[in-house]
């Protein structure tokens, strides 16, 4: 189902266990203030440690309801986007995890040579697929019928990337403004600020250029992969703009990927959202965030917010 949303519109273990998993959770705390993510009533969070498929330790930020006692509960994998950390993009829920009972994970990321730039490195999205063995590690139940993937960016790229390579599981993904051919996004960097330290980061990352290396640049896009996640069965939610000014042509990226998995498989359960707004600024807790969230039953539809109304346009000057 393909959306224009230009307008703004409101959708009308056992106890033992638990326990010694909440006490290694309270060890693993330097609280979110510690590193700059707001207070949230519903929400508390907890930095860990896990180990990267290159055997480096990365951290992680789990956000759980407060009230959390141990039952099965629902995990989002959220992949954090190009030069983003993973502590920024646990900002970007608010108390959407304790609003709607989940539990979310924000891995810090290792891509082949970089970690900030993983760009859809194999290593990273078999990392991506072992978050809820991860997390289950720390004490939390993860109700394996409801593990989800949300990204924006970058991070969108990885979220397709893991709907496309492990397809057994998710049960709902959504990618906001995502990356989708990583050899234009290399070509496209030149147009940005800082597009040559960008262009040298993705070389280091991938190996080479897109003309050295294709097949490195190849893997990393989603758009190779639009027969398997056309028929991997996963409710796919796309949300893309014509506003965006980091991958400005998304209408040749995101849009065209949407396309091109209704033509190969027009019962794919996939909702494209077009819109005008910043690049990934619809993944926020008092965005579109939300609404994503209640498509898959994560959030009640009670539990969303209004969005700002856009400013109206300013009436001609008639001329004299």
């Amino acid at each position: 189902m393909h959306n224009r949303i230009f307008a703004v519109a409101l959708l009308a273990f056992a106890s033992v266990k638990w326990l010694i998993g909440l006490a290694a959770l309270a060890i693993l705390i330097p609280v979110a203030a510690a590193e700059g993510l707001p207070a949230a009533a519903a929400t508390r969070t907890v930095r860990f440690f896990y180990r990267a498929h290159d055997g480096r330790m990365r951290p992680a930020w789990l956000l759980l309801p407060s009230s959390y006692d141990g039952r099965p509960i629902p995990l989002v994998i959220s992949p954090h986007g190009r030069g983003v950390s993973a502590a920024v993009n646990a900002r970007f829920w608010g108390d959407l995890p304790g609003e709607g009972d989940f539990a979310v994970v924000n891995p810090g990321g290792e891509g082949r040579r970089l970690r900030q730039y993983s760009w859809g490195d194999p290593g990273q999205i078999d990392d991506l697929a072992r978050m809820p063995a991860i997390v289950e590690r720390l004490g939390v139940r993860v109700d394996p019928r409801r593990v989800y993937a949300v990204g924006g960016s970058m991070g969108g790229q990885e979220t397709l990337l893991l709907v496309a390579q492990h397809p057994g599981l998710l049960a709902g993904a959504v990618a906001f403004d995502p990356a989708t051919d990583m050899a234009r996004r290399y070509r496209d960097f030149a147009h940005l600020r800082h597009g040559r330290l960008l262009q040298r980061l993705a070389r280091l990352e991938c190996g080479g250029t897109p003309s050295e290396v294709p097949g490195a640049y190849r893997e990393r896009s989603p758009d190779a992969y639009v027969d398997a996640l056309a028929f991997s069965g996963v409710p796919l939610q796309i949300y893309w703009s014509v506003r965006d000014r980091i991958i400005s042509d998304q209408v040749d990226e995101a849009a065209l990927l949407a396309a091109d998995i209704r033509t190969v498989n027009p019962e794919a359960p996939l909702w494209d959202f077009e819109g005008a707004w910043d690049h990934t600024a619809e993944m926020q807790a008092d965005r579109r965030l939300p609404r994503a969230l209640v498509r898959f039953g994560l959030l009640p539809s009670s539990d969303v917010p209004a969005l700002p109304r856009p400013a109206p346009t300013p009436a001609p000057v008639p001329a004299v």
